[in-house]
C-alpha cells in the first residue's frame, strides 16, 4: 500500500486497504493494549488501570509514529501501557509476570486474526458473496459489495497478524523483547536498559529502510496458511 500511495495510486483496493489499516489503529491496537494491561490487573499490577490505559478507547493508546508505520506498510506498534512488576502477586516471579502481560498483546491480535478468518470462510460460502462474484465476472471485473466485504476480511486477518508478527521481534521497545527477557541473564537486561536509546533510533531506521518487511511478510504469510489450515473444516461442514 505504500508504493501505491507514494505513486499516487488511490484505487478502490488502496482505498479498502487504508479504510481496513485505519479500523485497526482505532480498535485493534487499543485492543492490543488492553491485553497487556488486563493480565498485569490480574497478575496484581494496577499501574495501567489507575492511569486509565486498561480502556478501548483509543486515544489512550496510540502512538502517533507506531500508528502511521502500521497505516502505511501494515506493521506497527501503540503506546506501551506502563507496569510495575514490583505490585505483581508473589505466585509468580516479576519476569514471569513481565514476559506473560508482554505476550498478551501479540496473543490477542492473533486471536482477532483468526476470529476474523473463521468468519472469512463463512462469508466465502455465503450466497451474498457468490451472487457478488458472479455479478463482477459478468461485469468484467469490476468490485462491487461483496468484494469489497471480502478485500476488508482480507486486510482485517493480514494486519492483524503483521501486528502480531512485528511486535514478537526480540528489540526494545517491543514485546518480544519482554518475553525473551524471561531467558535472558540479569547482565544482558542491564546491557539493554543502558543502550536502549540507542538500540530503538537503530530499530527505527531498520524499520523504515524496509529492511524487516520480507521476513516479517513471510512470518505473516506462514500465519495466514496455517488459520486457513485450522478452519479448512468450515468449508466441509459447509457440504
Amino acid at each position: 500500500m505504500l508504493s501505491d500511495l507514494l505513486h499516487g495510486h488511490f484505487d478502490q483496493e488502496t482505498l479498502i486497504e487504508l479504510f481496513a489499516h485505519l479500523v485497526i489503529i482505532f480498535m485493534i491496537l487499543p485492543l492490543h493494549e488492553l491485553a497487556h494491561a488486563w493480565t498485569a490487573y490480574k497478575l496484581g499490577d494496577d499501574t495501567a488501570s489507575r492511569q486509565g490505559r486498561m480502556t478501548l478507547n483509543p486515544i489512550a493508546h496510540i502512538d502517533p509514529i507506531g500508528a502511521i508505520l502500521l497505516l502505511l506498510t501494515g506493521f506497527g506498534w501503540a503506546k506501551p501501557v506502563p507496569i510495575n512488576p514490583a505490585r505483581f502477586d508473589r505466585k509468580h516471579s516479576m519476569r514471569f509476570g513481565v514476559a506473560i502481560t508482554a505476550l498478551a498483546g501479540p496473543l490477542s491480535n492473533l486471536i482477532a486474526a483468526f476470529i476474523g478468518m473463521v468468519a472469512f470462510r463463512f462469508y466465502l460460502l455465503s450466497d451474498f458473496f457468490k451472487r457478488g462474484l458472479i455479478d463482477s465476472y459478468l461485469s468484467g471485473g469490476e468490485l462491487n459489495t461483496a468484494l469489497i466485504i471480502r478485500l476488508f476480511f482480507q486486510f482485517f486477518i493480514i494486519v492483524n497478524i503483521g501486528l502480531a508478527v512485528f511486535n514478537l521481534i526480540p528489540i526494545p521497545p517491543l514485546d518480544g523483547s519482554k518475553i525473551v527477557g524471561y531467558f535472558t541473564p540479569a547482565k544482558f537486561d542491564k546491557w539493554l536498559i543502558q543502550n536502549e536509546q540507542i538500540i530503538r533510533m537503530v530499530f527505527l531506521i531498520i524499520v523504515f529502510s524496509g529492511i524487516l518487511s520480507e521476513p516479517l511478510s513471510w512470518v505473516r504469510d506462514q500465519i495466514w496458511d496455517m488459520f486457513v489450515f485450522f478452519t479448512d473444516w468450515i468449508p466441509k461442514i459447509a457440504g
